[in-house]
């Protein structure tokens, strides 16, 4: 090459190529997706992909989501059999696919919106075999229209959410003669202690009025020297205006990440709770906010 032709990205590149490009094979690939199984109590296999990684942990399979499955199996027609349900941070989404198998009215299975979480979310739905393909009628669709058939798409929804972000497109989904949610799901969520206000905001949000409307908390004090922090969501929940319950306290048989650090058997208890709008002659504690925002 003359040397008026000669460039400095030349002296960069070399006869060899880029020399600041990484080789191949310096990255290690993303994780694959996986799959687990969830085992109904009639004895039906559920399967539930999960993505490959997500940093808002979407990946794992979380205790919290199996109790709560569990749980609404115990008593389906005391929590989620012909009610409005609504999953926050649902992942492979397990308590809403039980819940619509159980016979809710309406589930809004909801997670962040990213694109490889709302697909496995979707995937989850489409082969899910324990929701029937058609539900009774006269349980309510889409504009409470009683006699018409409804498909799995009636029943169950996946969508994309940001907690304590405007709740009206949760809230489209459902008819505008029950126009909020009578359950919410809440499984492992409390160990993203910055997001308790926005949580409660959105329960504060799509919760339907009056006392019978629950929404259930399971989770397990996966880093134990931090409890407290964990716990600090119901007391948060409490001046917001909310009645706290515990209704459950389970322990697994072994803890789901058994090499981390910290008491193994708080590790491996699961607890549950209710938040709920206080009954008559209940009262609030000094300085507590509470009520429906509009």
């Amino acid at each position: 090459m003359p040397p008026s032709e000669h460039t400095e990205s030349d002296d960069e590149t070399g006869p060899g190529g880029d020399l600041f490009a990484e080789p191949e094979g310096y990255y290690p690939p993303s994780p694959k997706p996986t799959k687990q199984t969830f085992t109904t109590r009639d004895g039906d296999v559920v399967d539930l992909h999960l993505v490959g990684y997500s940093p808002t942990e979407a990946h794992h399979l979380w205790n919290g989501s199996r109790v709560a499955a569990q749980y609404f199996e115990a008593d389906p027609a005391a929590t989620v059999r012909g009610r409005n349900v609504l999953e926050l941070g649902a992942g492979a989404g397990l308590p809403s696919l039980v819940a619509a198998a159980l016979g809710a009215r309406r589930v809004v299975m909801t997670d962040f919106p990213d694109a490889d979480i709302l697909a496995t979310m979707e995937k989850n739905i489409a082969e899910c075999r324990i929701i029937p393909p058609a539900a009774a009628a006269g349980e309510g669709g889409a504009g409470d229209d009683a006699a018409a058939p409804r498909t799995k798409a009636d029943v169950i929804v996946a969508k994309g959410f940001v907690w304590g972000f405007d709740a009206r497109p949760l809230l489209a989904e459902l008819p505008a003669s029950r126009p909020r949610f009578d359950v919410l799901v809440l499984a492992d969520l409390l160990f993203r202690h910055s997001e308790h206000g926005k949580l409660l905001d959105t329960v504060r949000d799509t919760m339907a009025p009056g006392p019978d409307a629950r929404a259930y908390v399971f989770f397990t004090s996966y880093r134990p020297w931090l409890a407290h922090k964990d716990m600090a969501f119901f007391d948060l929940a409490r001046r917001r205006g909310f009645a706290v319950d515990k209704i459950l306290e389970r322990k697994m048989d072994r803890p789901l990440f058994e090499d981390d650090p910290g008491d193994e058997e708080v590790r491996k208890t699961c607890t549950g709770w209710v938040l709920r709008w206080p009954r008559e002659g209940e009262g609030k504690l000094d300085g507590e906010e509470g009520g429906l925002r509009a």
